[in-house]
C-alpha cells in the first residue's frame, strides 16, 4: 500500500512479496555508520581479530592454490562443497566431539546461509521458531523474512530453562501453533556470552525428542574457549533430531564466507537442492585456500593464538567495567566474543546510543535481540576487535554515558519510547542490523 500522500518513493512498492515486509533496516544503522569513525571506540561488532591471522601464511596458500588448481579454483564447483575441504570439517567437528562422515557435510556461503536453507526449507508463514532470550539478531531477521514468529525461552547463566522451554511449547501448541524448531547457540552465545550447561543440553534434547520439535545447534565459537573447552556438542549425542551449523568467520576470517552444516539425511539432500537452486555452488576459490591452509599449516596453534587474544581482552574488559561500572552486573564469558551488561531499569540504551556516539563509543542496544521489543536495559559489549587500551578507553566512556543518564532520569524520570510501545504490542519491535 502506497504512503497516504499518494507519493511513493518506490514505484514497485505494491509489488513486492508479502514476505517481504520481513526486511526491515537497522533503526541505528546510521549511527553505527558514524561509529566506524576512528575516533569512535566501538565495542559494537563482533569482528574477529583477523590481524592476528599470519597473512604470509595465507598468502602461501592463495599462491599454491592458482599454482597448481587455478583454473579449477575459479570454476563452478559441487552444489555440497568440495570433498577436501569437507574431510577438514569433519577433523574440526570431532574437536566437540561430532562423528561425522564426507558425504554429511554441506558446505554453505558462511552459516548464515545455512539459516536461510533451513529457514526456507521449514518455515511457513505464521510458523513458531523458539529461540533462546536474547538471541542472535542475525538469525531473528532470517526467521522474520520468512513470516515466522520468534518466541523466546527464559534463559540464565547457564543458558535456556528447560522446563521454561516444556512450558513454552506447551502453551504454544495448545494455542495451535505451530513449532518448527529450537534455534540455540549452546556456546559463549551472541549477545549473552553465556554456555549451555552439559546436564541441561540432554534435558532439552529429551523435551525436544518427547515433543517432536528439531534443534538447530548453531556453533560458531565452540572453539574459542579460555580455560576449558565448553561441554559436547549436542549434535554428538544425537544425529537424527539436531541440525548443526559451523562456521570458519571466528576461527578463520569471515572474508572468505565458508560455513557448513550437517543435518540428518532427508534433510541433508534438501539443504543441497536448495543450496544450488541458491547459489549453484559455494565459492570454489574459498574452499580450496582454506582446505590448502588446513593442509599445511597448524590450525590448532593458530586457534590457540585466538583463544589467548580474546582472553586477555575479555579480562581487560571485565576489569574496565569493574573500575569504571562496579555497579552493572554483567556476565562474565569463558570463551567467545561477547559480555552482556544489565542497565538500572530508568535507563534505555537504545536511546542512550546516541549519546555515547556524542561521547565517541559505540555499543549494540539490548532491544537488537529481542523479537519482543525488550532488552531497553541491556547493552551488548564486544571485546573481539579493539586492542586493549582502546577497551579500557571504551568503558571509561562509557562509564561517562551512564552516569549523565542516571542524572537525567533521577531530575526528569525515565523517557517513555518505542520500545516500551512496541512491548505493549502498540508497533513494531526496533532492530539491529
Amino acid at each position: 500500500m502506497a504512503p497516504a500522500s499518494g507519493i511513493s518513493l518506490d514505484p514497485w512498492f505494491d509489488n513486492y512479496a508479502d514476505r517481504a515486509s520481513g526486511l526491515s533496516a537497522s533503526e541505528v544503522r546510521a549511527l553505527f555508520a558514524v561509529a566506524s569513525r576512528p575516533e569512535v571506540v566501538s565495542l559494537a561488532g563482533g569482528m574477529p581479530f583477523v590481524a592476528a591471522l599470519p597473512v604470509d601464511k595465507v598468502q602461501q596458500s592463495l599462491a599454491r592454490v592458482m599454482e597448481n588448481s587455478g583454473h579449477a579454483a575459479l570454476q563452478y564447483g559441487s552444489g555440497q562443497g568440495l570433498p577436501a575441504l569437507r574431510e577438514h570439517i569433519i577433523d574440526v567437528m570431532a574437536l566437540e566431539g561430532i562423528r561425522a562422515g564426507v558425504d554429511d557435510v554441506v558446505v554453505t556461503t558462511g552459516s548464515q546461509q545455512a539459516l536461510d536453507l533451513v529457514s526456507k526449507l521449514f518455515i511457513n508463514p505464521g510458523d513458531v521458531i523458539l529461540a533462546e532470550s536474547p538471541s542472535y539478531v542475525g538469525a531473528m531477521g532470517v526467521f522474520s523474512s520468512y513470516q515466522a514468529s520468534v518466541e523466546h525461552v527464559a534463559m540464565d547463566d547457564e543458558g535456556m530453562i528447560p522446563h521454561a522451554l516444556e512450558e513454552r511449547i506447551t502453551s504454544l501448541r495448545a494455542a495451535g501453533k505451530t513449532i518448527k524448531f529450537v534455534y540455540l547457540i549452546p556456546n559463549f552465545q551472541n549477545p549473552a556470552g553465556v554456555t549451555l550447561s552439559a546436564t541441561r543440553r540432554l534435558e532439552i534434547l529429551d523435551i525436544a525428542h518427547h515433543h517432536g520439535v528439531l534443534i538447530v545447534e548453531d556453533n560458531p565459537y565452540g572453539l574459542l574457549w579460555f580455560d576449558q573447552p565448553p561441554p559436547a556438542a549436542i549434535r554428538s549425542v544425537d544425529d537424527a533430531g539436531v541440525i548443526y551449523l559451523g562456521s570458519f568467520s571466528k576461527t578463520f576470517a569471515p572474508g572468505f564466507r565458508v560455513g557448513w552444516v550437517v543435518a540428518p539425511h532427508g534433510i541433508r539432500e534438501k539443504l543441497v537442492l536448495a543450496s544450488e537452486a541458491a547459489i549453484l555452488s559455494p565459492s570454489s576459490f574459498s574452499q580450496m585456500v582454506l582446505s590448502d591452509y588446513f593442509e599445511h599449516q597448524d590450525w590448532r596453534a593458530q586457534i590457540d593464538t585466538f583463544r589467548g587474544l580474546y582472553r586477555e581482552r575479555r579480562d581487560t574488559m571485565a576489569e574496565a567495567l569493574k573500575a569504571h561500572l562496579p555497579a552493572i552486573s554483567h556476565t562474565m564469558p569463558t570463551g567467545g566474543f561477547y559480555l552482556w551488561l544489565s542497565l538500572p531499569e530508568e535507563l534505555n540504551s537504545k536511546e542512550m546510543l546516541p549519546r555515547a556516539i556524542t561521547e565517541l563509543v559505540a555499543y549494540t542496544p539490548g532491544t537488537a535481540f529481542f523479537a519482543n521489543g525488550e532488552g531497553r536495559s541491556n547493552i551488548r559489549l564486544a571485546f573481539c576487535y579493539p586492542e586493549p587500551a582502546f577497551i579500557t578507553e571504551g568503558v571509561r566512556r562509557l562509564s561517562r554515558v551512564i552516569a549523565e543518564e542516571l542524572e537525567l532520569a533521577a531530575t526528569f524520570g525515565p523517557r517513555t519510547t518505542d520500545v516500551q510501545a512496541s512491548s505493549r504490542g502498540d508497533g513494531p519491535p526496533p532492530d539491529v542490523a
